[in-house]
């Protein structure tokens, strides 16, 4: 019995002993997550909604909302308490996630994120991350994503929690807290104090951005019906086809959208230098050989993505700038720019190398012929995200097309991909003899999966490619074009602001080449600039009108309409 009492007394001494330090362990762990919750609440608080503006200063501001919280939290009972801190802790982690969301989409698309309509972009998110980086990253970011969704809340919603309990525990010092810091608030917000340049002292914007989100929901409901009105509008629906592009009866007409063409890339200067060469080399060369060519801007509905979002605006004539407009449009019979070809006579056609499966809205343009992947014949290596070059996009266009005798006229809508987002791969011109089934290109081209260029780099193949995408036109119409050739190029959006610079415009170039010079008389009233570039001061119109714009300048506008005007402007 005595060793036993003498292990028991043992045991109770080292369990007294540890006490104190498994006390002390608690109330260091206690205070580390106190100090976290508060930090993570106040930068879920402080924290902008793009991510240029993700500074130290802008987490050093007073919080509006937080003032509002705590004393809420003073006045209320325990029971009531709760109910008010945890709803608002979870509300306040659904509104870091929609910052993060207007963070990405802003660096990515140039505008926030829309809770109606941006849940479509998830396939072509998810896509795009499988293609450029892999199946792996993209799985792995998907589970992230949606970890976030379920984790950040629930810890928010705890965070909010564990301070209501210490503002309760501390009321006297709490009361005196948001007492001082809401006279300051108010005081700042007066007098515009700033926490540092730029950053005003008195914050509100989360509050700011719930409110916007909440308007944006409801105008993105009311969206449908205001579109329905504006697609009821259609100047050249009942144009007989008669009098439908009388003045490009004969022509081929190539409509070349080229990826990621923006402004940004003829007036940057980081590009501007080469790029402008590219075009004013191009303008001499095609001089030389007979053919002619103008150019101005257009403001397209998207930027750094969504593509399809520009070919259906400009086609249409409508302003398709979300997913619901587009699946709109594409159910309806609106009349397309490639249905008054078609109407008047010929063969329409699109080459779409990115398209890879089933595109069911392909019916709505009224194509005779789609080319997409799985039909263009090509059987050489992928350019990372561009399944092909654009120079076999061309040359498969006349190889198949536009080569055969005894045909219609063609009209071919045609995306251009090579300079597509990352630009890790770009293809070398080969002699067009030479472009076959695209295994002359064996040896350049990087798997979908190639790695993306450095930051230090990633601007400069940005510019090769468009400069490669340019060079590839003008050396097509010199190749094959003849005074039956009309082609019309330009950009589908900006690029990303991490390649366009920070807040750019959304304007694209557009260009008309001809070699019969009647056809750029037709558009002599627009104010184009001579040649392949545009000049700073050209035209700048809406991607929408370009439709009405085009028939009324080559066939005859319904008298009286807007359109018959702006053709003569």
């Amino acid at each position: 019995m005595s060793v036993f009492h003498a292990f028991r007394s043992a045991d109770a001494q080292r369990e007294s002993g540890d006490a104190p330090e498994r006390g002390r362990a608690r109330r260091i762990a206690g205070r580390a997550a106190t100090v976290l919750a508060c930090l993570f609440v106040l930068f879920a608080l402080d924290a902008p909604d793009r991510l240029s503006r993700l500074t130290a200063g802008q987490l050093v501001r007073i919080p509006v909302e937080a003032l509002v919280v705590a004393a809420l939290v003073l006045v209320l009972p325990a029971r009531a308490r709760r109910w008010v801190a945890a709803p608002a802790g979870a509300l306040l982690g659904v509104l870091v996630i929609f910052k993060g969301l207007d963070m990405g989409f802003d660096a990515v698309l140039v505008r926030p994120f829309n809770p109606v309509f941006d849940v479509s972009f998830l396939r072509p998110g998810f896509e795009f991350v499988d293609t450029s980086v892999g199946r792996t990253a993209a799985i792995g970011a998907a589970v992230l994503i949606v970890l976030l969704i379920v984790a950040v809340p629930v810890l928010m919603a705890l965070a909010v929690l564990r301070l209501s309990r210490l503002a309760v525990r501390h009321r006297t010092w709490t009361a005196r807290s948001v007492a001082v810091l809401g006279t300051v608030w108010v005081a700042s917000a007066a007098l515009g104090v700033q926490a540092v340049p730029g950053v005003p002292l008195a914050s509100g914007g989360t509050a700011g951005l719930a409110y916007d989100h909440a308007r944006q929901v409801r105008t993105s409901l009311k969206d449908r019906g205001v579109f329905a009105k504006q697609a009821a509008v259609d100047a050249f629906r009942n144009t007989p086809p008669s009098r439908m592009l009388t003045g490009l009866r004969g022509k081929d007409v190539v409509l070349a959208f080229v990826e990621s063409y923006g402004r940004s890339a003829v007036e940057h200067p980081e590009y501007a230098p080469q790029v402008d060469a590219v075009l004013d080399a191009g303008t001499r060369q095609l001089k030389a050989a007979g053919f002619g060519a103008r150019s101005g801007y257009l403001t397209s509905s998207t930027a750094g993505g969504g593509s399809w979002l520009a070919h259906s605006t400009l086609l249409s004539g409508l302003w398709i700038d979300n997913q619901q407009r587009y699946r709109t449009l594409t159910s309806s019979s609106r009349f397309t720019l490639t249905r008054a070809f078609g109407e008047a006579g010929w063969r329409t056609l699109t080459v779409q190398p990115a398209i890879t499966r089933a595109w069911p809205e392909a019916s709505f343009y009224g194509y005779d012929k789609v080319y997409d992947d799985r039909n263009l014949g090509y059987k050489g290596p992928r350019f990372s995200y561009a399944t092909m070059p654009d120079q076999y996009t061309l040359n498969t266009l006349q190889r198949d097309e536009l080569a055969a005798s005894g045909r219609k006229p063609v009209m071919a809508e045609l995306a251009l991909v090579s300079s597509h987002a990352p630009w890790a791969s770009i293809p070398s011109p080969v002699p067009w003899n030479a472009v076959g089934d695209g295994s002359v290109f064996d040896g350049m081209g990087k798997g979908e999966n190639a790695a993306w260029p450095s930051s230090g780099r990633i601007r400069g193949e940005y510019r090769k490619s468009i400069e490669y995408t340019l060079n590839t036109l003008v050396s097509y119409m010199l190749t094959y074009g003849t005074k039956n050739t009309v082609l019309v190029f330009l950009g589908d959006h900006q690029p990303a602001p991490s390649i366009a610079g920070q807040n750019p415009s959304r304007d694209v170039p557009v260009t008309v080449v001809a070699r019969d010079p009647a056809v750029l008389d037709r558009i002599s009233g627009w104010g184009w600039q001579d040649g392949l570039r545009p000049a700073r001061t050209s035209p700048v119109w809406p991607m929408s009108t370009f439709r009405d714009r085009f028939l009324a300048a080559f066939g005859s506008a319904p008298s009286g309409s807007p359109a018959a005007a702006a053709s003569h402007r």
